[in-house]
């Protein structure tokens, strides 16, 4: 019996020892702070607390410097406008490597985007958007960086 009841006391006090470590475990990774998360922005723009605008990204219509400059002359409008769509999905949404493909009235074409990186204290990722037309294949690579008005531009 009193083997039985040392056992016990011993048993009790490592399971008491466990409570007390684990109640006091940290671990190395520090708390990352939550994101402030505002409810029914304004469409264009949104004001934070510095009273800085921020625009709505988007990618302009008519400026194609993302796709190689001998093929534009043959792109209707409605091909140019899916190629357009299909770079600011890329560019905004895009995972790393992921294509994003279009096709328009007889022309297609995919864009892949790289991760974000920080340059000069814009947005910026790595992309390449391959057009296909006839047959031939038409590739530019670049980067575009989102500029602080919200647009995306095509830096090199």
């Amino acid at each position: 019996m009193k083997m039985l009841r040392a056992i016990a006391l011993v048993s009790l006090a490592l399971v008491v020892a466990g409570c007390t470590r684990t109640a006091n475990f940290q671990t190395s990774q520090p708390v990352m702070p939550q994101p402030t998360v505002q409810t029914n922005p304004t469409p264009d723009t949104v004001t934070p607390s510095d009273s800085t605008p921020i625009q709505q990204a988007r990618l302009e219509p008519g400026s194609y410097d993302y796709i190689d400059a001998a093929i534009i002359g043959q792109l209707t409008p409605a091909q140019r406008s899916a190629a357009n769509d299909a770079q600011f999905y890329a560019l905004q949404f895009g995972r790393p490597g992921a294509p994003r493909t279009w096709s328009s009235g007889g022309a297609t074409g995919q864009v892949s985007v790289g991760p974000y990186v920080r340059v000069n204290n814009l947005d910026c990722r790595e992309f390449s958007h391959r057009v296909t037309v006839g047959g031939q294949t038409y590739t530019r690579s670049g980067q575009a960086c989102r500029e602080l008005d919200g647009a995306w531009g095509v830096t090199a």
